[in-house]
């Protein structure tokens, strides 16, 4: 295969034969470009791993928190605010979704004005299980400055079931990523105390069976 000479058009010219694809993978050398780091697992214990599988969906589950994407008052910007480039909440595998359908952590940031008890109520209804909760701010936790005002609800608890509290008024966006992390904690203890218990339930089974014989 030969180059036209003309430095501005570079057509390719061919000697007859039919071009050959080069294979893939063909010319691969070990050790050249990204390579993955050493697994601690391989390390630990090569090619063996063992967990309940209430374990692995919670590990899948707090690492892919789905938030429903709404705000209610000055506590939306500073959610606004963790989601951006700056602290970035995706690098904890967290994203937004506008629809409750595949939503499964509601962020409670704002005020709730009892008008708006309704819809939050419908919105919690329409997100699938499992799905968790975050009051932000003390607006959404306990009513804040308007405490035991005409229009506001005292808390969003008295609405839906809340997993985490963030106080502040507003909440630094520093404050809603610990409140992530916390969550985050609490479907792993979860996960592992669901473990415990159905071992301690198996346990008084043999002992029953055990006073029975």
């Amino acid at each position: 295969m030969e180059i036209d000479e003309n430095p501005k058009i570079h057509i390719p010219k061919y000697d007859g034969l039919p071009p050959t694809e080069k294979p893939l993978g063909d010319g691969y050398e070990m050790g050249k470009g990204n390579n993955p780091a050493d697994s601690v697992f391989n390390r630990v214990l090569p090619n063996a791993l063992t967990a309940k599988s209430d374990q692995l969906f919670a590990l899948a589950r707090k690492s892919s928190l789905w938030t429903l994407s709404f705000g209610l008052a000055c506590c939306a910007i500073e959610m606004i605010s963790a989601h951006a480039s700056h602290h970035d909440l995706d690098r904890f595998g967290v994203v937004t979704w506008p629809s409750p359908r595949q939503a499964d952590v509601m962020i409670v940031a704002g005020t709730v004005v009892k008008k708006m008890a309704d819809s939050i109520k419908l919105l919690y209804e329409q997100m699938p299980d499992p799905k968790w909760v975050i009051a932000m701010g003390s607006c959404a936790t306990n009513g804040g400055p308007y405490y035991k005002s005409y229009s506001v609800v005292m808390g969003v608890d008295h609405l839906i079931p809340v997993d985490v509290y963030v106080p502040g008024c507003p909440p630094r966006p520093e404050a809603l990523i610990y409140g992530v992390m916390q969550l985050q904690e609490k479907i792993k203890n979860d996960a592992n105390q669901s473990f415990e218990k159905e071992s301690l339930n198996a346990n008084e089974g043999e002992q029953q069976h055990i006073f029975k014989a």
